[in-house]
Formats: C-alpha cells, structure tokens, sequence
C-alpha cells in the first residue's frame, strides 16, 4: 500500500492561514510556526494552494512565474526551510499546479502576445476573428463573458476558460509540456513530494474550435471544457516523464468527472493520477437545469449525496483510490451549507467528518474543518472573489435572472469566500492571524469558535478529529474493507457497512435536525467512535439530530 492511502491530507490556504509579519496576510514562516499543532492534529502531509509569483486576480491561481515564490509569502529559502521543517516533523508537502492557464503577466503571455513569430507565440491558444470581427467561438468563460480575448498587436483572440488574465497554455505545443515538466522536476530537487493538479482535465482542446449548440440564442455558452481529445495522452505523458520516475503522488482536479470517468483516470494499469477531485457530490444542494448555475441553490438532498458518493466507492474499488472531501478553497463551510452551524455546530461538523473518513480513499481536511469552522454572513460589499463578482454582473446584472436578494442567499451558502476568511486561532484581536489589518475580513464568530478555545472545550471537533485519523492510520477496515450502502432511500440516515475478512463495522449519520430510528440495527456492538458524549453501550436504535458514530458488530460464534 502507498503511503498516501493510509494517510489524511491537509490543505492550507496560506494567503489566510498564519501571518509571522504583521502585514495582514498568512505566509510561509507562519505555516512553520503552526508544524506542532499540525502534527498534533496527526495529519501526514500539507497541501498548499499556490504560492507562486502572481497579480492574485484568482487568488493566487494565476501565475506569474512557477519557480519564484510571491513575496507576499516568503522566499524561495522560506519555502526550502518549511520543507526541510515539515519533513523533521514527518510531514510531507504537495504543492498547487495549474498547468491549464498562467497569469498574462507571466513572461511567456508577454512574449506570446507581442507577436505571431517568436519563441513564445504558440504557448498560448490564439485564433483568428470570425469574417464579421467575432470570437472565435461562442464558448464562454467561467467567470462570466466570452472565453476569448482580443489583443491588437497579434489581431487576434486567445483563450481564457476563467479570468481574462488567466490566458489558457498550449498544451498541442511539446515545449508547453516539457516546461511544464521541468517545473515539477525543479520543484521536486526542492523537496516537494506531490502535487494537486488543478482543473488538469481542461488542459486538452478540441482542435476544430466549434461553437456550442445555442438554441437560447445566448451572447455565450458554457460547455464541456474537460477530457479533450489527448487529455489522456497528456496526463500519461507527465506520469512518465516526471511523477513515476520520482515516486510523487498526484492529486487531479476534474470538475466534470463521473466515476467511470475516474477510473481511467485513476487505474494503476494506465499509468496517470493516483487520485482526483470530483465536484460531482457538491452539486447535491443545486437546481439541477437552472441556469444560474450554482447560484441557484435547494436544500441538500441527502438520497442524492449517498447514491454519489456510494457510486464512486463501488466503481474505484480495485481500479483506483478515491479523494474525500468535503470542504476545500474552493467549498463553504460544511456545518453552514449542508448542516445547523448554530444549535447542531459541532454535531454538524463531526458527522459528516465521520461520514467523509468511514469511505474508502484518502481524506482532506481544509483549514479551520477540523474546529468546524463556518460560513461568515457577510454582505455582497464584503465579497472578494472574482467568481462571485463577474456571476453577480452577469447574472443579476446583465441578464437578471436572479435577484440580488436570492444571489446573496446563495453566496452565504455556496461562495468560495466563506472558506477563505483566516484562520481563526484564539478570542485575541484578528483570531490570533495576524497583528496587522488582515487582507480579509474575520468571520464575527471567532471569539467562540477559534484553535484555542475548541481544544479546551469538552465538545471539540479537533479532538474528534484526531480520534478519526487515529482510527485511519490504525484500522485497515478503514482502509482495505468492503464497501456497503445501507438505507439508500432513507432522507436523512448516512448509514453503510465496512467488511475486512471476520470483522465489519456500520458508520451511521443522521444529518438532520430530528432524532431518526434507525432500522434493522444489530442487536449488540461496540460503539467505536460516537459525537454523542453521553453514548455507553446503546445498540442506537435511535440517533440524535446530527449523532455519528461508527460501531463494530458482534458477528455471530
């Protein structure tokens, strides 16, 4: 076994993890300072999102240069230092890279851009205008507007699936690639041990260039912007020349994927990713068909979330291992979007953490998850994210199919601000983040829910947490066992079976506000794990709004 499966991942958003200097924003030095409370923790690695040289118009998924940190965050020999630091703490690291696009501030851009005859000139995805002056497609960007750009000096457009400053690379170009390539190599003399891949699905295109089918007669359409044509070819290409030969795990980012999509991803036998990211089970709280996308927000449908997430346990068992998560940079908070981040906050944050590290696969735990941190109920002005910016004028705006009421109700739900706010430490001034003005505003709640005080409390998540990756290192039911699906209809009960050899264990959640019976119970078991501090012995029967707990049953002598 790998040592990534039996291993829990730590994502840090460094930008708002812990600031060594004063100046209001997380940087390399503070992650250092923080390596005690993460291996206290009992994480294995940290995963860290791009700390590169860039604008920071996508918060940092727009690079500048690969090879140079940004000084907001430290130097390259605080990143060297935090490496050597984290791997004295048993700790390894994977790094952020977005392989799909640069910033256009990058070198390459500039080069590319000044004209249709240099080095650089293909590293970016250029097209002629339509006769009448058009873009080239009718294909439209991520964040609002046409996914192309027009540039004078070329007369010619380029391609851009998120931010007009995040124009999308050439991966048809070998020198592409083999740029790309010699970046992770240069990173891994550095000592990095992995990488997460993001949107690495996105970076094969469909060389006919063809509009989207748009019956509407919308001004863009979004379509399929993964699994082009040589994606495969691609990935597998990278697996050979740089993550196979140094033995670095992967991480892939696949908005669109469905398990049998994964699974060619993920086969050992095909030689590409270890692991991907699927956002299939975070659309359970969306309209399907709206065309507000994911702003057009329901309640969480909990027969959807198991039938998913039952989907990809059975499909990668034996072909591939799965990424669990719930939260992320990129995902609100679990208690305030899928649970009762008042009343229920810490049974909320414990129950789908016991659900999500029950599956078989590698568990991620993002910054502040493990204290159950939650969603700040901010006002549209307090928003930073240029995702939620360019969907309000596009969507509110321009088109007005939603109001500015329902856009905001969904932004406190949905929004990949509410992960991004610091990271919340003690009751001091700015949650113990930094001693500066922070670059973003505190959620209000961190008096009460901060490091400090969920420690010390008699309902902490955190030390839920440590008994749930205790459990993940020590237990190879959790690990190795089978996987099954109980109650599968049931609106509220998460319950299934984990079978290795003799021994099989139930996880049970029930993620509602009302005390559920839970059907066809064993009629005696060992209560394993439970976030119901007053649990001793009973066969639950019954579980509590929010209760969890995992249970090894007596199998008959």
């Amino acid at each position: 076994m790998n040592w990534w499966q039996k291993a829990v991942i730590y994502q840090i958003y460094p930008k708002s993890f812990m600031d060594s200097n004063g100046d209001g924003i997380g940087d390399l030095p503070g992650i250092e300072q923080k390596l005690d409370y993460l291996k206290a923790l009992g994480v294995d690695a940290l995963w860290l999102s791009p700390i590169y040289l860039s604008p920071q118009v996508d918060n940092g998924y727009d690079i500048t240069d690969y090879r140079q940190v940004d000084p907001r965050f430290g130097t390259n020999a605080d990143l060297a230092h935090l490496i050597h630091a984290s791997h004295q703490h048993g700790l390894k690291i994977i790094m952020d890279m977005v392989a799909n696009h640069t910033s256009d501030q990058s070198p390459w851009f500039q080069e590319s851009r000044r004209s249709r005859d240099n080095y650089f000139s293909d590293f970016y995805i250029w097209r002629d205008p339509k006769p009448n002056g058009d873009p080239p497609t009718n294909w439209g960007s991520n964040f609002g507007g046409s996914a192309w750009e027009y540039v004078p000096s070329r007369k010619q457009y380029y391609l851009h699936y998120y931010a007009k400053e995040q124009p999308d690379l050439n991966w048809e170009n070998p020198l592409v690639r083999q740029a790309i390539y010699d970046m992770m190599r240069y990173w891994k003399a550095h000592g990095v041990d992995g990488w997460r891949m993001d949107v690495i699905t996105s970076i094969s295109k469909d060389q006919r260039f063809l509009d989207y089918p748009n019956p509407q007669h919308l001004p863009v359409v979004m379509g399929n912007q993964n699994d082009g044509p040589r994606m495969h070819e691609f990935i597998h290409e990278m697996h050979n020349e740089v993550l196979a030969p140094f033995a670095m795990v992967s991480v892939g980012e696949s908005p669109s994927a469905k398990s049998t999509d994964a699974r060619l991803l993920v086969d050992p036998q095909r030689e590409e990713l270890d692991m991907i990211f699927t956002f299939e089970h975070m659309h359970v709280d969306r309209q399907p068909g709206n065309v507000n996308g994911r702003w057009a927000i329901q309640p969480m449908d909990v027969v959807q979330l198991k039938r998913i997430l039952a989907n990809w346990q059975d499909a990668l068992r034996d072909h591939g291992w799965n990424a669990l998560y719930f939260e992320n940079h990129d995902r609100a908070r679990t208690p305030s979007r899928w649970g009762n981040d008042t009343t229920y906050r810490y049974e909320s944050a414990t129950a789908f953490a016991t659900v999500l590290h029950g599956l078989q696969g590698t568990p991620f735990i993002y910054q502040g998850e493990e204290i159950g941190m939650t969603n700040p109920r901010f006002e549209l002005t307090d928003y930073e994210d240029i995702e939620l910016k360019t969907n309000y004028e596009k969507l509110v705006a321009q088109q007005k199919t939603i109001s500015s009421a329902d856009f905001l109700k969904a932004a406190r739900k949905i929004s990949r601000d509410n992960a991004r706010t610091p990271m919340q430490w003690d009751a001091t001034k700015n949650a113990g983040f930094t001693k500066g003005d922070p670059w973003f505003k505190l959620n209000p709640n961190y008096p009460s829910v901060n490091v400090s005080a969920d420690r010390q409390a008699k309902k902490s998540v955190f030390k839920y947490y440590q008994r749930l990756i205790q459990l993940r290192h020590q237990e190879d039911i959790l690990t190795s066992g089978q996987f099954e699906l109980l109650l599968p209809d049931d609106p509220h009960l998460f319950v299934y079976r984990r079978t290795l050899g003799d021994k099989q264990w139930l996880v049970l959640a029930n993620l509602s506000e009302k005390t559920q019976t839970v059907p066809d119970m064993p009629a005696s078991g060992r209560i394993i794990l439970d976030n119901y501090l007053a649990r001793h012995g009973d066969p639950l029967h019954e579980l509590q709004p929010y209760e969890a707990a995992i249970v090894a049953v007596d199998q008959p002598s």
